[in-house]
């Protein structure tokens, strides 16, 4: 079983206490640095340097009223994002990060456009199992099947984070894609196409079928004409939810990425038993996703712990970042057997790689 621990060895009481009322008090933080950063206070005082700015210095520019700035400058001295020395506010070490640090912003553009207002309703879709707080954004089932229809910003952050993660990892997989020279690849959870278009990219002989839903798949089928790759892909739109209906078949390698995370455990049993039966003989299924127990540092932990509640208020209501040894478990179910692990790819993705199991 698996050991982990974020708090310090040996923490005392009053400081446990202390972080305590950090979680109290964490949505206030969030919005009055998000606010100290959008509204360029935060960067004012990076152009400041170490002499920093008083408050009616930062006034003086018109372009935050003194009452504002103390409000929020107050907050961000509290959350060690700046600090005060002789009456002047300084650029800390974290308001560096929150100017300069793009997996920072996007990040907090995500939490603040996509899930905020949704996680309010975070205790009513827990105990329902259905994203509630979805409807902060429009009225579907599930995001997904929203997912091109969603409004600006929370469509251009939702985008940002999604492939800022996954982008980082698709230059250095493809020699494992191909690794047993697949004839014909399945992209099931294509989304917009990237990964297909990089797959033909590498090989000009490679067969790509793509599975997703019909808003999706027309993305992906704009995304493939403008890469001048159309002509090898073949698109396949599935409720992948729906049992009856089963995946092409004869496949090499069947790939997914960051999709089975979409899913309860129960959806994630079905689909990877129908992905077995599509497989050809000594066909492979690989997996790549974000798994929090698989993960170098805690930064990396912790921030794909705390995506799970997005899954359950915004997106499906029933899924999550998990574990890896829970696809394992789920995929050994199904009639595979783990043949490979590859970690560290990209920001924070590992890659499964999955065989029939012997009989």
């Amino acid at each position: 079983m698996l050991d982990k621990k974020f708090s310090p060895e040996r923490q005392s009481a009053f400081a446990a206490r202390f972080e305590a009322q950090k979680i109290a008090f964490a949505p206030v933080v969030f919005q009055c640095v998000r606010y100290a950063w959008k509204h360029g206070m935060l960067n004012a005082l990076s152009d400041a340097g170490e002499l920093g700015l008083t408050v009616p210095e930062l006034a003086a520019t018109g372009r935050w009223t003194e009452y504002a700035l103390k409000v929020v400058l107050e907050t961000c001295l509290s959350a060690a994002v700046v600090y005060l020395r002789d009456g002047r506010y300084v650029l800390d070490k974290v308001g560096y990060c929150i100017v300069s640090d793009q997996i920072t912003q996007i990040n907090l553009d995500f939490n603040h456009d996509v899930c905020y207002e949704g996680l309010f309703k975070l205790e009513e879709s827990l105990n329902a199992e259905k994203p509630i707080g979805l409807t902060a954004l429009g009225n579907w089932p599930t995001l997904y099947e929203g997912m091109s229809a969603l409004p600006e910003p929370a469509k251009s952050s939702w985008f940002a984070f999604d492939h800022h993660y996954s982008d980082t990892s698709f230059p250095t997989i493809l020699p494992d894609v191909f690794a047993t020279a697949p004839r014909k690849v399945m992209d099931i959870g294509a989304n917009t196409g990237k990964f297909s278009c990089a797959a033909l990219a590498y090989s000009p002989t490679v067969e790509l079928h793509l599975l997703d839903l019909p808003r999706q798949l027309a993305v992906a089928d704009t995304t493939l004409q403008a890469a001048g790759v159309r002509e090898r892909a073949h698109l396949h739109a599935i409720d992948l939810l729906d049992l009856e209906h089963a995946f092409p078949s004869g496949m090499d390698v069947i790939w997914m990425s960051q999709f089975l995370t979409c899913f309860s455990e129960t959806a994630i049993a079905a689909i990877l038993k129908r992905a077995v039966a599509a497989l050809a003989p000594n066909g492979q299924i690989l997996i790549m996703d974000t798994f929090w127990d698989r993960q170098r540092y805690d930064i990396a932990a912790y921030c794909l712990i705390n995506t799970s509640p997005y899954f359950t208020a915004m997106a499906s209501g029933n899924s999550k970042i998990y574990e890896s040894t829970d696809y394992i478990r789920l995929a050994e179910a199904a009639g595979l057997r783990l043949l490979t692990i590859r970690d560290d790819i990209g920001y924070c993705h590992s890659l499964l790689r999955f065989g029939v199991a012997d009989v």
